[in-house]
């Protein structure tokens, strides 16, 4: 880089380059926490609260292995495709983004393929099909938001597959989630665990978002999660533990002898409205309740009405339910103008959430109901109940749906005794 002195002053052009060149110096913007920690390391995981600025920490490290020549074979997991090309790849944090124009990848979508000038490549995939990663071998890994992830099989694939190179290396960021993977990744000797909040990085994000999300989560418990970064333990007096969920996953369910996809829909729409929780699940022929998706949303109701029957449709469900004590028969209006030859029944709740939860617990408890992946939002809100109420700070619009859907599996008709009106 040419320097200016007072003898030679530089040019426009000569001052523009050191400006670009400035722009993508790292270490120069960088903190300390995103920076990669020194010593012998095989996991450098990167725990942190919203707005840390970890996906940025993410692609700078690639760009710096690849640059360096260290890489030259990468892979790059997100919990789906999309959020591999949007947020990895193509995000305003992402690895073209970071990377200068004079070294920038060539993006081959349809290959999921990054390749630079010195032939080093990156491929992305999805932690939703974990077999796509049995067999490829990689000398480096970035895997983002492994604590979402649906088959934790993905990183058992992942872990197999790097074996190139004299030190292959993976760095892991995510906001935390109490799940079994993480715990694991935390506790071996190989990982180091940076942990960092939202607020370290106070000065780079918008303050109406600062203000939202102190708002939404400050002086609460997930907020120790979603913005310190904390791995949070079981609520005292939980109905679902860690435990409980963690034990109920499985990648692959047998044959359904009912499906039923239940809504719980949302008052209101927008930004700022809850969700409508829509949840697929079926009785198999072993008798064991399983969750077979979660589809819930924040739409309209015409959006909420077409993602309940495509769920429908696609799992062959044989009815679909919803609670009307707040929609009435709006709900029902909003499903027949989508398909009116759906089987459809209309619930009330007349008992609290925990009263009508409780039941649902116990299936749980006695290995009952199994979980076809992780639905992290849906845990997240079983976890939340306690014998004192929901300790949530959302409503749990996913849960709700979740247990409409195993009161008519696996109890039987709804009942006063547990809360409904049929």
């Amino acid at each position: 880089m040419t320097v200016a002195t007072p003898e030679r002053p530089l040019t426009a052009i000569e001052d523009e380059a050191a400006t670009i060149a400035a722009r993508y110096f790292w270490r120069g913007h960088a903190r300390e926490k995103q920076l990669p920690p020194p010593g012998d390391w095989r996991v450098w995981l990167l725990r942190t609260g919203r707005g840390f600025g970890k996906t940025r920490a993410g692609a700078e490290w690639v760009r710096a292995e690849v640059e360096s020549g260290r890489r030259g074979r990468l892979a790059l997991v997100a919990r789906t495709a999309a959020d591999a090309r949007d947020v990895m790849v193509e995000g305003e944090s992402g690895i073209m983004a970071v990377c200068p124009p004079w070294n920038r990848p060539n993006y081959e979508p349809s290959k999921r393929r990054l390749t630079w000038d010195n032939g080093a490549i990156a491929t992305t995939y999805s932690a939703d099909e974990p077999d796509l990663l049995r067999g490829p071998q990689h000398d480096g890994a970035w895997a983002d938001e492994v604590a979402s992830w649906r088959f934790a099989e993905a990183w058992d694939m992942l872990l197999l597959g790097l074996r190139l190179g004299e030190n292959p290396q993976a760095v892991v960021t995510t906001t935390p989630r109490p799940i079994k993977l993480l715990r694991h990744l935390m506790e071996q000797p190989s990982t180091v665990t940076v942990i960092g909040s939202t607020f370290e990085n106070r000065e780079n994000l918008p303050e109406p978002f600062m203000q939202d999300i102190i708002a939404r989560y400050q002086g609460t418990r997930l907020g120790r999660q979603e913005l310190m970064g904390e791995v949070l333990d079981d609520v005292p007096g939980a109905l679902w533990t860690r435990q409980m969920v963690e034990q109920c996953h499985i990648s692959k369910a047998p044959d359904m002898v009912r499906v039923v996809v239940a809504i719980d829909p949302a008052v209101t729409s927008g930004d700022e409205a809850d969700e409508t929780g829509i949840v697929a699940a079926g009785k198999g022929v072993d008798g064991h309740g399983y969750v077979l998706a979660d589809g819930s949303c924040r739409m309209s109701p015409d959006g909420w009405g077409r993602r309940a029957v495509e769920l429908y449709r696609a799992h062959k469900a044989d009815r679909m339910i919803a609670e009307v004590n707040n929609g009435g028969d709006l709900v029902e209006r909003v499903i027949r103008t989508v398909d009116a030859g759906i089987p459809y029944r209309a619930v009330r709740a007349s008992r609290g959430k925990v009263t009508r939860a409780e039941p649902v617990a116990a299936l749980y408890e006695q290995g009952r109901v199994f979980h076809v992946g992780i639905f992290d939002v849906l845990e997240d809100q079983l976890c939340a109940f306690a014998t004192d109420g929901y300790m949530g700070s959302d409503s749990p619009d996913h849960a709700d749906a979740l247990v409409w859907a195993m009161h008519e599996l696996m109890l039987g008709e709804p009942s006063n005794a547990w809360g409904f009106v049929a």
